[in-house]
């Protein structure tokens, strides 16, 4: 009985450790499968900084997807224009990127990484935020992606001087803030930016 008694929690303990390890694969499998972690990790190679998910540019890219799956159509403006669309997120600049068929999204990265255009957007610098969504047909059972990665969000305004301030306090807040972008040459803009 006592050989027996000291077999029963090694195999016990030999079980847990498989359960563990099992769990410890999963979990990672399970994070690596995120599409914020993805494009992160995809970022960083390339010296850009890690994004994450956000809300707001996910129920954009869902909107999207859903729109395309609808209409069974690839189209950056099924929806209307992309910087209308991509307003209410309040980024200073953002980019799309939209697929079909592919049944996962580190399938649909993977092209999006050997297209230059798609690339280019995946490595938006100053990107911090970034939504993905997928909606299948019910036509056709194509899978649509859409992507949508941003940054450059406003900073908060400064809070307005108080009643109470003088004139020489407000001079001296006045000196202190920044050039305005509006008396440099604008050749292209894009969400209010300047290029």
């Amino acid at each position: 009985m006592v050989g027996r008694k000291t077999v029963i929690p090694a195999r016990q303990a030999l079980l847990l450790g498989l359960v563990i390890c099992f769990a410890a694969t999963a979990a990672s499998r399970t994070a690596a499968a995120n599409p914020a972690q993805l494009i992160s990790d995809f970022r960083l190679k390339h010296g850009e900084k890690r994004v994450t998910l956000d809300g707001t540019l996910t129920r954009i890219a869902h909107d999207q997807a859903q729109a395309m799956a609808a209409k069974d159509k690839l189209d950056h403006d099924v929806l209307g224009r992309f910087n209308t669309r991509v307003s209410p997120a309040g980024a200073g600049r953002a980019a799309e990127n939209i697929a079909y068929g592919y049944d996962s999204f580190p399938k649909t990265l993977d092209q999006w990484i050997n297209s230059s255009g798609h690339r280019k957007n995946l490595l938006l610098p100053g990107a911090t935020r970034v939504g993905v969504a997928s909606v299948k047909s019910a036509t056709t059972g194509r899978t649509y992606w859409a992507m949508v990665i941003a940054g450059d969000y406003e900073r908060p305004k400064p809070p307005k001087s108080s009643p109470k301030s003088s004139p020489k306090d407000s001079k001296q807040a006045n000196a202190a803030k920044p050039k305005s972008r509006a008396a440099e040459a604008c050749r292209l803009k894009i969400l209010s930016l300047c290029f």
